[in-house]
């Protein structure tokens, strides 16, 4: 790593160490058929190895701890820790030593050092230790710059440097798909749900700690990742947690308009902002790592002036018997008044039951109204409800409604039975 070398004797020595956790020693099996010529020889051997596991001696995987002999992959989201020493190799005492570690990425210098105040001497065969921590929020070249200034006894000043270049990686690949969906039955909101595919691009297993997104001002969040068995709350990924290389894994969030944004049709139609993601991982012996996204943003669904959603409506209904349904119209506009005209197309299945053509009156921007009607089916099955035209006559414009919701049409022995 070191691709600086001073070009003059200097009385101090620099060491730099990368400090991260051992991993698991390894050994390679090597085995024969009893048959062979060395007959059981390799078997014994691997059961008498120390770092094999009894009873496993197959087993790539040993029971031993090993210390890193490279400088590793550190990735986004991981803590950079690194060990520095400045040692005393000379006989002289030397005076107002300063070591000073900044690390440069490609888009700023960051100053690592615990202190900046100056050593006021350092004798022969002592050192200065020192441990940085830097959590990695770029991805790319980074550079760690190690500087160390001292006078020597004659008052002469000497100064060296030396680099150390390393990269840091993309642990994992997140993807974001949004759903608008219309107000549910139960409720005035608009419910939009977020899908958030994670792989794990990695060369190791991680445990996922916690997955969560943090909504924005105007959203509560439900997260939809786990279900209820006999009264507990459990992971729909199981009790183990863990993302094998490449794999990936879908994470499920529904978020619901506050109730002081829910009636304000016209702001909540613009809301495009709607949260960031929180990944907390850990990998090999416990090393954390964490992300958090950039504020996710959606396509703000089109509404178009007037919106019409459905407030209640029975799941089933008899053939040729009259069933009510609840419409709620809202002006999504944030400046005019609509004075709207309310039309019923039967269509060959639905058919409405009173007025069209009826005056609603006019509706002030961002308000809602809501209206009862009556309609029946003349075919079973699942029915869609279609046919509802609203026209404002201040614009002269028509707003038309179809496939709003869908019934299911039964014969009326079928629903008494």
């Amino acid at each position: 790593m070191d691709v600086n070398q001073p070009k003059q004797e200097h009385l101090l020595a620099l060491k730099v160490m990368r400090l991260t956790k051992p991993t698991l020693f390894t050994n390679i099996p090597v085995t024969c058929e009893e048959r062979d010529l060395p007959g059981n020889l390799f078997n014994q051997l691997m059961k008498d190895d120390p770092s094999t596991v009894k009873g496993a001696e197959t087993l790539m995987l040993g029971e031993m701890l090993t210390l890193p002999q490279n400088f590793g992959n550190i990735f986004l989201g991981e803590t950079f820790s690194s060990y520095i020493s400045v040692h005393n190799d000379s006989n002289q005492v030397v005076k107002d030593i300063l070591v000073k570690a900044d690390l440069q990425t490609s888009s700023q210098r960051l100053n690592l050092s615990a202190s900046s105040a100056a050593v006021a001497e350092l004798k022969p065969d002592c050192c200065i230790d020192d441990v940085i921590h830097h959590e990695v929020k770029e991805i790319g070249t980074h550079i760690l710059v190690c500087a160390v200034s001292y006078t020597m006894q004659t008052g002469e000043k000497m100064y060296f440097r030396k680099f150390f270049k390393f990269q840091v990686l993309k642990p994992l690949d997140v993807k974001t798909k949004f759903y608008n969906a219309e107000s549910d039955l139960s409720s005035v909101t608009d419910e939009v749900f977020l899908e958030a595919q994670i792989q794990n691009i990695t060369t190791s297993p991680m445990f996922m700690e916690k997955v969560s997104l943090e909504p924005s001002m105007m959203y509560n969040v439900a997260e939809l990742n786990t279900v209820d068995t006999a009264g507990e709350s459990e992971s729909t990924f199981g009790s183990r947690t863990y993302l094998q290389p490449m794999d990936t894994r879908q994470y499920l969030y529904c978020l619901k308009p506050k109730q002081e944004f829910a009636e304000k049709a016209g702001v909540i139609k613009g809301v495009t902002v709607i949260g960031k993601l929180d990944i907390v991982w850990k990998t090999n012996l416990g090393e954390r790592g964490r992300l958090q996204t950039s504020q996710l943003q959606r396509m703000a669904p089109g509404y178009g002036d007037v919106r019409l959603s459905l407030e209640t409506i029975p799941d089933t209904v008899n053939l040729e018997e009259p069933f009510d349904i609840t419409c709620k119209i809202t002006n999504c506009s944030s400046e005019r008044t609509m004075d709207l005209v309310l039309e019923m197309c039967n269509t060959n299945s639905i058919h409405w039951c009173g007025v069209s053509g009826r005056q609603l009156g006019k509706l002030h921007p961002s308000s809602s109204l809501y209206l009862a009607l009556t309609l029946l089916s003349s075919v079973q099955g699942l029915q869609s409800v279609s046919g509802l035209r609203l026209t404002d006559t201040f614009l002269k414009r028509t707003y038309e409604y179809d496939d709003i919701a869908q019934v299911c049409v039964v014969s009326s022995e079928v629903k008494q039975s």
